[in-house]
């Protein structure tokens, strides 16, 4: 371990904005590598609200660069969101690999924005970049951050356009409009006449970027120019991919290690935990996932870079490369490929009463020969509430046995299991629904069911019906758990999570112009005969699990 010394410096883009850094620097005549991260949140944060501080990381043996992105922290410039970071990342790059004391050699890490610079610095392929390890980021923006099966991300799109907003306005010396933007962050602008597109953030925030992804609800040609995931075709490195069970990234974590292991020539790994977007504890919602669940990425991450940047052997290739958390027996799992093992449907059944009794609606491992139609009526005077889950603020698991039994959610639930259920990877349902009105939201749920009644959410999904579709495909978050035997599965299905997502007026309107006062109430119809068999599918694996 190295004494650090640290000092703050500045560097120049190509077209004359000054970038200022800290540089955390080992008290030692050799050289070392560099670790570089870029962010908006103020440089001496330096993402230690997930990761240790950079003074621990250059103790091993590293320059380590935490550098404000252009127009944040005292960075010169205006702040346009991603709009710089691929010509300032190579800009700094550049400059950092000429530095005294550096090898040349360069890593990068940080999590969500910071993730997102790693990959936007990536796209001119660097010589000096050697290795990136990114951690819950968005490949395709629109998709995997904006947007959720066509829904807008609503409370968590709308409290970080008003953080980032906020910063804006503090480093203007704005204080009236610093104070305004930090008083809504702690009670969100929800009841305005238009929802998703409240008049007070308008006001104060006309130049955020909120607006602009509020106003392309589709995936044209504004997510196209702005997503990393077609510029990076042609980017090869060696990448640590990291995510989190309830990180609402954790689509774009996935899809951009996909990628990248099917083409890449370089070393792909994967870890995901049972974490939120933050922290990465053993702790999250209202569940406790034991000592294994308390975040190792700093311990793995130098391991990562001592092999890529020192040509150190750190064992690193000895394990599996893919690395899952299995919550409930709240152990390590360890992969060759991605799971994809054989899948189990449960087929939904009803006598007509899902919204009523909790005990007609049922999760069935052989299809209906006949079975009721369910009807569900959604009020946008009293929508479903979010409670947890990967859209949330606060995500997790939560005990939503009391949810449940609201009559407008729908609940199936499952036998109690004769032996331990262990899913993993990817979900998915098939709903046969149809409804009295264009358009139309479905939320599905996955839960566990105690013997003694309580219930825990493990994993959701949740889709925008704007045209016909028959039946309703609706993608899960992925997940990893053991459900133990005795306990029982159960689904919960509605017409909305709000505010994880807006209310769906059920006029058709688009989220930015719909109006809270022509909120329609919806009547949805929900079928499970033999011809319609509305189902979910999960991937499982064997009883013996290699741990």
């Amino acid at each position: 371990m190295f004494r650090v010394i640290q000092e703050s410096t500045s560097m120049l883009t190509r077209d004359g904005i000054r970038l200022d850094a800290d540089i955390y620097y080992p008290d030692s005549s050799e050289k070392f590598p560099i670790l570089l991260m870029r962010q908006p949140y103020g440089r001496k944060i330096a993402s230690t609200v997930v990761y240790a501080h950079p003074i621990w990381y250059a103790s091993h043996g590293y320059i380590v660069i935490i550098q404000d992105v252009r127009g944040r922290g005292t960075s010169e410039g205006e702040f346009k969101l991603f709009a710089h970071e691929i010509e300032d990342g190579i800009d700094t790059i550049n400059w950092a690999s000429e530095l005294p004391k550096s090898t040349g050699h360069i890593g990068m890490y940080g999590f969500s924005y910071q993730g997102m610079t790693q990959l936007y610095a990536a796209l001119s392929q660097p010589e000096a970049l050697k290795t990136i390890c990114p951690s819950m980021i968005a490949y395709d923006l629109y998709s995997e951050w904006a947007y959720e099966n066509g829904a807008f991300c609503l409370q968590i799109n709308l409290a970080w356009a008003i953080q980032l907003s906020a910063e804006t306005a503090r480093l203007r010396g704005d204080e009236k409009t610093f104070q305004q933007l930090y008083s809504l962050s702690r009670n969100l602008p929800l009841s305005d006449p238009f929802t998703a597109n409240p008049a007070i953030f308008q006001q104060l925030a006309a130049d955020s970027f909120y607006h602009d992804w509020l106003n392309h609800p589709y995936a044209d040609d504004y997510w196209q120019k702005l997503s990393p995931k077609k510029k990076m075709q042609n980017v090869d490195l060696p990448m640590l991919h990291i995510g989190g069970w309830f990180d609402p990234y954790l689509r774009g974590t996935l899809n951009l290690y996909h990628d990248m292991a099917n083409r890449s020539q370089h070393p792909q790994h994967l870890i995901i935990g049972p974490w939120a977007h933050l922290p990465w504890g053993r702790k999250v919602g209202a569940k406790d996932y034991g000592k294994e669940a308390t975040s190792s990425i700093d311990l793995l991450q130098i391991r990562w870079f001592d092999y890529f940047l020192k040509g150190k052997d750190t064992g690193i290739f000895a394990q599996s490369p893919i690395t899952l958390f299995e919550m409930g027996s709240n152990q390590w799992r360890h992969f060759d490929q991605y799971p994809n093992h054989a899948q189990k449907t449960f087929y939904l059944t009803s006598n007509g009463l899902a919204s009523i009794r909790d005990s007609d609606g049922k999760l069935s491992e052989s299809p209906p020969s006949f079975s009721a139609e369910d009807i569900l009526i959604h009020d946008p005077w009293r929508p479903v509430p979010t409670l947890g889950g990967h859209a949330a603020i606060p995500a997790g698991p939560f005990e939503r046995s009391s949810l449940d039994c609201r009559t407008d959610i729908l609940t199936y639930t499952s036998d109690p299991l004769e032996q331990d259920l262990t899913i993993v990877g990817d979900i998915a349902a098939e709903i046969y629904c149809t409804a009295d009105v264009p358009s139309f939201d479905l939320c599905v749920i996955l839960s566990e069911v105690y013997p003694d009644g309580r219930v825990y959410n493990f994993t959701q999904g949740y889709k925008r019906i704007e045209t016909e579709e028959f039946p309703l495909k609706i993608p899960l978050q992925a997940t990893c758990i053991k459900i133990a035997q005795g306990d029982c599965l159960r689904l919960s299905l509605s017409a909305a999570c709000f505010p994880a997502y807006p209310v769906n007026s059920g006029t058709g309107k688009l989220p930015f112009e719909e109006r809270l006062i022509e909120n329609k109430i919806i009547t949805l119809k929900i079928s499970y005969e033999v011809n319609y068999k509305s189902l979910i599918r999960v991937n499982i694996t064997p009883m013996n699990p290699n741990f």
